[in-house]
């Protein structure tokens, strides 16, 4: 199945839809329910990226080393934030193709199967 690809207004309707805690609400249980193996998903990601390799060790040694305590917590707080920027538009990554993955799984899961029979339906985890 192939899909157009999304608009930059469609792009920009959705985050700003959003913005309603409630329109989260469902998305944070299943994150809750998921989130070791996400972790295990973004780590591999962020490590297959090379995020967190020689570059990231050369940051953290460099921020390390500043001798004045003002600069060295200004820059820590620098890469603290770079880092939970990056660990968030991967985590967006992510998510963006855990959601292909659940969309695919439930149309295979309501096709009807060679016999014509339809599927039987996909388990939803409990509470």
């Amino acid at each position: 199945m192939t899909e157009d690809p999304y608009s930059a207004a469609e792009v920009d309707a959705a985050v700003a839809a959003l913005q309603d805690p409630e329109r989260l609400a469902h998305a944070r249980d299943v994150v809750a329910h998921a989130a070791p193996s996400l972790q295990r998903v973004l780590n591999r990601a962020l490590l297959d990226g090379g995020w967190f390799a020689d570059a990231h060790r050369a940051q953290v040694r460099e921020v390390a080393t500043v001798t004045d305590a003002e600069d060295r917590r200004q820059a820590i707080e620098t890469l603290v934030a770079e880092e939970t920027r990056l660990g968030m538009l991967v985590g967006v990554t992510v998510g963006f193709e855990l959601a292909h993955e659940l969309r695919a799984a439930r149309e295979a899961s309501s096709a009807p199967d060679s016999a014509g029979a339809p599927a039987p339906p996909a388990l939803k985890p409990s509470d």
